[in-house]
């Protein structure tokens, strides 16, 4: 069961993309949430702790706190001072970082939305919901990006638990609770592939950064590397293989080169697996037996090169690791305490050296990865860390908390 479904019984461009598909025509539901609230009036917020002070987080840019209920997805926009966020109210809001003003209301969910994730080319945003459903999004207008339009709606999952745009293109993958994988072209909003081969909730899932392969993982075990142009498997790997048996996945990234998978299972075991032999390459170990690996990420600090580079892991024994993939050992060991490590994210360049954790006691720390020295506790929450993004080249990290908030934290280098 995901962070998210506790906390609520608690509470390409690929190269056969068409470049001749038109624009289709926008659903005529009354759906365009041009602007803010029309009454404009603050609502009050329920469990949502006070601002807090710049004593308490000296990093701390702004907040966001129109959600009612807990923020289970935040992502940033790729270029902007934007983020998107999806929370438990059947809501999602794209909202200016830099203060916290409401941008657009994201609606016509009926169930939690989970996922919230910008186009690389930052003219589209699609949010995924509990309900299955898939809404997009995309900016209106040539002038500025404060005016968004609905587009369409994707169906097909019985419940989205991620959302992957295309590194080069308009095309966008989600992994569903039922076992399958979705593909779809935009803004057209066609099927291009429906990936059948799981037997369990496709927990985790990535494009490889080249855009040509497709890495999906799920709750009983089996990690799948897909070609998007065909619904055979390149590979499986699985719990009948005993060095890859993690017990479900919970965690996977890829590297720049889109050679190395990592990934991460709920014993708290890791493996790194060739995407070209389809084999297990490595398997660091570090993590507390028993506790899953939530996050993991790969690094590329600079003055730091050759081989197979580093990776940052975060697990539920409130332990991050970097790891030296050379050499398969522990480079540095990030303690965060005893609560689950929820987000562990790599900085581009300039500040590809920096690391930045969520945890689950509420607060996120941005750590040297050279060296695992801790540079600073970003502290607001008042509950736990579900989501974070990094936003303006690395330079700010916005989160996402079961506190019904969103902060927004500068990082020093």
């Amino acid at each position: 069961m995901t962070t998210e479904e506790e906390a609520i019984e608690e509470r390409e461009e690929f190269e056969f993309i068409d470049p001749n598909d038109i624009l289709a025509e926008l659903p005529d539901d009354g759906d365009i949430p041009m602007d803010e609230d029309e009454d404009g009036e603050e609502e009050e917020k329920d469990g949502v702790g006070e601002l807090p002070s710049r004593e308490q987080s000296e990093s701390l840019v702004s907040s966001f706190r129109e959600h009612q209920g807990s923020v289970f997805a935040v992502s940033c926009h790729p270029t902007q001072p934007l983020a998107a966020s999806g929370g438990e109210d059947d809501l999602g809001y794209i909202w200016d970082i830099t203060d916290g003003e409401t941008i657009v209301k994201l609606t016509g969910h009926t169930d939690s939305v989970t996922s919230t994730t910008f186009s690389r080319d930052g003219e589209m945003i699609a949010t995924g919901g509990m309900d299955g459903k898939v809404r997009i999004w995309r900016r209106h207008g040539k002038e500025n990006y404060r005016t968004w339009e609905f587009l369409t709606e994707l169906q097909g999952p019985d419940e989205v638990m991620w959302l992957r745009w295309h590194p080069k293109g308009t095309v966008l993958l989600a992994g569903s609770n039922d076992s399958t994988v979705w593909l779809w072209q935009l803004p057209s909003g066609n099927t291009m592939q429906v990936f059948s081969g799981h037997t369990g909730p496709v927990q985790c899932g990535e494009f490889t950064p080249d855009g040509k392969r497709i890495v999906t993982a799920c709750a009983d075990g089996l990690l799948i590397l897909w070609d998007p142009r065909s619904t055979a498997p390149i590979f499986k790997l699985g719990p009948s293989n005993a060095r890859f048996d993690m017990g479900g996945i919970t965690s996977v990234a890829v590297n720049p080169s889109s050679t190395l998978a990592a990934v991460g299972g709920e014993s708290g075991g890791i493996r790194v697996v060739s995407l070209s032999k389809g084999e297990i390459v490595g398997t660091p170990g570090g993590h507390t037996d028993g506790q899953s690996v939530e996050a993991l990420s790969f690094v590329e600090p600079t003055g730091i090169s050759g081989g197979a580079g580093l990776a940052v892991s975060g697990g539920a024994d409130g332990k991050a690791y970097i790891w030296d993939l050379n050499t398969m050992r522990a480079r540095a060991t990030l303690d965060h305490g005893e609560e689950t490590i929820t987000a562990a994210l790599s900085h581009p360049v300039p500040r590809s050296h920096l690391v930045t954790t969520g945890s689950a006691d509420g607060t996120l720390k941005t750590w040297d990865a050279r060296t695992g020295t801790l540079l600073t506790v970003h502290k607001g929450h008042v509950g736990a860390v579900f989501s974070a993004s990094l936003g303006l080249e690395g330079s700010v990290v916005v989160s996402a908390g079961d506190d019904g908030s969103c902060y927004v934290f500068t990082i020093d280098q």
